[in-house]
C-alpha cells in the first residue's frame, strides 16, 4: 500500500518541479534574448537604461507618482521590471520630441507603447479611474 503511495507522488513530484523548470527557464531565456546586442550593438535592456538615465533629471516628483500609480496593477514580482521598461519608453519619447521635462502626456503616450496590446484593457481601466480622457489616445491602442 504505502509503496504505490510513494510510487505516485515520486511521479507527481517529477512533474511539478520539470514545470517549475520548465517556467523558471522560459523567463531565463526571455531576459537573455533581451540582453543580447542588435546590429547596432546594443540591447533592448541597454537602450532602455540609456533612455532612462538620459532623461533622470526630467522626471518631477507628480511625474513619478503618476507612474507608480499607473503601474500599481502591474503584480509585485513584475512592477520594477515593468516600470524600467514604461520609463525607457518614456524616456525614448521625451529625447525624440526634445522634451524639457516629462509630463502627464508623455507618460501617458509611452505607457500605452510599453504595454503589451493584452493588457490594454487593464490600461484603458485604470486611466479611466484616475479621471484620465482617453480619446486623445485611442489612436495607440489600436
Amino acid at each position: 500500500m504505502l509503496e504505490g503511495w510513494f510510487s505516485y507522488f515520486i511521479v507527481a513530484w517529477t512533474v511539478i518541479l520539470v514545470g517549475l523548470f520548465a517556467i523558471g527557464g522560459f523567463f531565463m531565456f526571455r531576459k537573455f534574448l533581451k540582453r543580447m546586442p542588435k546590429q547596432d550593438g546594443r540591447s533592448d535592456m541597454d537602450w532602455e537604461e540609456y533612455y532612462v538615465d538620459r532623461t533622470r533629471k526630467l522626471w518631477g516628483t507628480a511625474e513619478k507618482n503618476m507612474l507608480e500609480e499607473l503601474v500599481s496593477p502591474v503584480p509585485e514580482l513584475f512592477r520594477d521590471v515593468a516600470r524600467h521598461k514604461i520609463a525607457g519608453k518614456i524616456g525614448e519619447l521625451a529625447l525624440k520630441e526634445r522634451a524639457r521635462h516629462v509630463s502627464a502626456d508623455l507618460i501617458i503616450r509611452g505607457y500605452i507603447m510599453a504595454t503589451p496590446k493584452r493588457d490594454h484593457k487593464f490600461l484603458r481601466r485604470k486611466l479611466q479611474e484616475m479621471n484620465i480622457d482617453i480619446a486623445p489616445y485611442q489612436h495607440l491602442f489600436e
